[in-house]
């Protein structure tokens, strides 16, 4: 299994771990998303970091009953969204997943920078839902070096598409997690 894959599975744990403990009453609260309940993020979370993951490795195309679906509305979503990911993770652990293109927003990219952007989404997206019902949310210290990475190389296009806000002003020594998120225009510290 590559490197990569090893970011992937440990940002899926951590972000299955935050999902578990998301209780009922927490889904209709504010996210620290703008414009998003909890229930929205999880249900972002879950679509892009969960199906998505999967789709992109099978080069399928996410159907319109799913981008549709209000996952966390469902009873046991936490437990299907985990479920999911274990599905996801064994599309990306087939060689051919990392083989070649993969379509991105009508612009083809190789499959291995996809796998990059979705560890930056598992990574960001499940900060965002662990910050906004008061948990914690931790990487393994090599994962968060690689994450900086991606966030650092794709910043700038990020924020031409307001998926990030302005950068967060941290000390240059502070933990990579903490400079991956000022990056990306989230406060490590709020």
């Amino acid at each position: 299994m590559n490197e990569m894959h090893t970011h992937l599975t440990a940002c899926a744990a951590e972000a299955r771990r935050v999902a578990r403990a998301v209780t009922v009453e927490q889904l209709g609260e504010p996210s620290v998303c703008t414009d998003w309940t909890v229930r929205e993020l999880a249900n972002h979370l879950v679509l892009y970091s969960a199906h998505g993951l999967e789709h992109r490795a099978l080069r399928t195309q996410l159907p319109e009953e799913t981008v549709q679906r209000d996952f966390a509305g469902e009873d046991g979503w936490a437990e299907a969204y985990a479920a999911q990911l274990d599905r996801a993770l064994a599309a990306w652990e087939r060689p051919e997943a990392w083989e070649g293109e993969i379509d991105m927003v009508g612009s083809a990219m190789p499959a291995p920078e996809i796998a990059a952007m979705l560890v930056e989404e598992l990574a960001l997206h499940g900060w965002d839902l662990a910050r906004s019902t008061g948990q914690d949310f931790t990487l393994p210290e090599e994962t968060a070096v690689f994450l900086l990475g991606v966030v650092e190389r794709y910043a700038e296009m990020y924020r031409q598409y307001e998926g990030f806000a302005a950068v967060v002003d941290v000390p240059n020594d502070a933990p990579a997690l903490d400079r991956a998120l000022a990056i990306s225009g989230r406060n490590p510290k709020a």
